[in-house]
């Protein structure tokens, strides 16, 4: 697989498959998926497999699987535009540190938003504990329950609106991101995982583009937009 590579679906399932064979030979070009949901899947990290028995009693209508990578719950769903970027280990967003390898990225999604109305800024990682502390307790078991460096907040409240995380073997790099188009169901999340009550933090912690921008665009258009933008920026 040369190249970039642009695919569009409505399952988790696909994404977490396409993701998964990414990396089993060397990354010698760049490529990409762009992923829409037409319904919600509860994505779990690797740790967490141990609840795909608790999901599957407190949530049984959505689908749950988990992810090869690690880290918290992910909810997808028509809220949310994601998207996944293999690139060589010599690119220059990834030939540096890890944390440094989501600057490229980080900052792509500033001006892509910007574009369409949207101001945020990409978190430094200096800035990342305090950005975090500002909105109180971190949900630890969900993805989007805290902040890492690099990751799209908006400007006024510093919440997140775009979440960054990646995958690394010796073949390449895998980048994942998932932009919060619309407001996602914070409630549904919380319910299948058992914690109600970080429905508020979660809610407190991330803001959607349609929450900053009324007349945002579809996901749809979202996703087109976003494949515009990488096909040009990964090839620089």
């Amino acid at each position: 697989m040369h190249g970039l590579c642009i695919a569009m679906s409505t399952t988790a399932e696909q994404e977490q498959a396409w993701n998964a064979a990414q990396l089993s030979e060397p990354v010698t070009a760049p490529r990409f998926a762009i992923w829409t949901y037409a319904q919600p899947a509860i994505v779990l990290g690797c740790s967490q497999r141990e609840r795909l028995t608790e999901l599957a009693t407190q949530a049984p209508q959505v689908p749950a699987l988990v992810r090869a990578s690690g880290g918290g719950a992910v909810l997808t769903g028509p809220w949310m535009v994601s998207g996944s970027v293999v690139l060589p280990l010599d690119h220059p967003w990834v030939a540096g540190r890890i944390n440094d390898s989501y600057q490229g990225l980080g900052q792509m999604f500033v001006r892509l938003l910007a574009g369409l109305g949207v101001v945020a800024r990409a978190l430094p990682p200096a800035e990342v504990a305090e950005a975090d502390a500002r909105l109180g307790p971190p949900v630890r078991w969900a993805c989007y329950g805290s902040l890492a460096s690099w990751e799209v907040v908006d400007t006024v409240g510093g919440r997140k609106l775009v979440g960054l995380a990646q995958r690394r073997q010796r073949t390449g790099v895998l980048l994942v991101t998932g932009t919060l188009v619309t407001p996602p169901d914070w409630a549904l999340l919380c319910a299948a995982l058992g914690q109600p009550k970080d429905e508020a933090a979660m809610r407190a912690r991330t803001v959607s583009c349609a929450d900053l921008k009324p007349d945002f665009i579809s996901a749809e258009a979202y996703a087109s937009r976003l494949s515009e933008a990488l096909r040009k920026e990964v090839q620089r």
